[in-house]
């Protein structure tokens, strides 16, 4: 069962001008978190739902939670200070198997920052690709050299790393052999492309889907997403069933 705590949040690190790390110490979540999984966070009195966040990174009794500046929710949520308590449920959902000798990581955008755990968590040689419009909104490229055996950097215009998608660097990296699994984490056509690119090379694909999220336990429908399973199809929640799903699953 996920914790409902009260979390102390420690630090909060500017990133790009719309993304920010939180450092929050919440021990009871901290002990239980796995790679891919996230918590629901109150944001304040005046927004009703919760706001789902990806677990960044865990170290001892704290959690790393990054944290895009979209809307009110998480606008209240950035501009949180050291000393401040966040009402904070989880740890939710179902996170990535990071077992495999040899392992990439793809993310895209703000789908960057849950493949960190991953990388760190995993024993296996770690290679990742990080995907970005531009070289203003990398995030995290130390924290992944840090974790990773090899990171690659591409960004749509060119400002830094290699220009155009992930799936360049992703395609010549299987062509290699350097991967029996693959981890991603962003916009759906992304994790789509990588899916299908992984499948012609027979790599098993785990994609961390995202979705509008109401209640964070299943209860509601507002996250469901649809799946094909024994040639049945059916209606997951992501909250509960995913977030991390099989990329063969996932209805495209």
């Amino acid at each position: 069962m996920p914790e409902l705590c009260l979390g102390r949040v420690a630090d909060n690190k500017k990133l790009t001008e719309t993304v920010r790390a939180l450092t929050v110490e919440a021990e009871a979540i901290a002990r239980r978190a796995a790679p891919g999984q996230f918590v629901h966070i109150r944001c304040g009195a005046e927004n009703l739902l919760r706001r789902p966040i990806s677990i960044c990174d865990v170290s001892g009794g704290a959690v790393t939670l990054v944290v895009e500046a979209r809307g009110a929710g998480t606008d209240w949520l950035a501009r949180r200070e050291p000393e401040d308590v966040l009402d904070i449920l989880g740890p939710l959902g179902n996170g990535f198997d990071t077992g495999g000798r040899r392992i990439l990581l793809v993310g895209g955008g703000i789908g960057v920052p849950p493949l960190l755990y991953a990388a760190k968590k995993a024993a296996g040689v770690k290679r990742a690709i990080l995907g970005f419009q531009t070289e203003h909104r990398i995030l995290l490229e130390e924290e992944f050299k840090n974790a990773c055996d090899e990171v690659f950097i591409t960004t749509d215009d060119g400002s830094a790393g290699e220009q155009g998608h992930v799936t360049a660097p992703l395609k010549r990296l299987l062509d290699r052999g350097a991967a029996d699994a693959v981890l991603a984490c962003g916009p759906r056509p992304m994790l789509r492309a990588v899916y299908e690119l992984a499948s012609q090379y027979g790599v098993p694909c785990q994609v961390s889907m995202e979705e509008r999220m109401g209640c964070g336990i299943g209860a509601c429908l507002v996250c469901a997403c649809q799946t094909r399973e024994n040639g049945q199809l059916h209606m997951r929640h992501v909250c509960k069933d995913g977030p991390v799903f099989r990329g063969e699953a996932v209805v495209w």
